[in-house]
């Protein structure tokens, strides 16, 4: 854990490399220093069906929702917010800059105790 998701409307597939902002997004994740390398998680899945503000197709989002195990102070999911949202916005810029786009990003816990995990990446880190 933690699992960074993202929901983007599908305009933004002709203006945003996807796998490359995913990788952004994974490399802000672990440099907040709080969340582990080998629990980083990024995918990124298309919404084909959206309306937005006034119905304008040329209106896109982005919405970064990251789920993490509970456990870590506010200040330090702050600063991990704050950290991973100004990864993506700037890497966004240049696309905002030329298109509408809203860009939005959630942080929210798990309660460990209703979230059981295993696996083995840590065995081949």
């Amino acid at each position: 854990m933690p699992h960074v998701m993202v929901d983007y409307s599908p305009n933004m597939e002709n203006l945003v490399d996807m796998a490359a902002f995913c990788d952004v997004l994974r490399r802000a994740a672990i440099e907040t220093g709080i969340l582990p390398m080998a629990g980083v998680r990024v995918r990124a899945v298309r919404a084909d069906h959206v309306s937005i503000a006034d119905g304008d197709p040329r209106h896109g989002y982005i919405d970064i929702s990251v789920r993490l195990r509970g456990g870590r102070t506010l200040e330090a999911r702050k600063a991990a917010t704050a950290h991973i949202f100004a990864a993506a916005r700037d890497h966004l810029a240049p696309v905002m800059a030329a298109h509408p786009v809203a860009l939005s990003f959630e942080m929210r816990d798990i309660d460990p105790e209703l979230s059981p995990k295993c696996g083995t990446i840590r065995d081949h880190l």
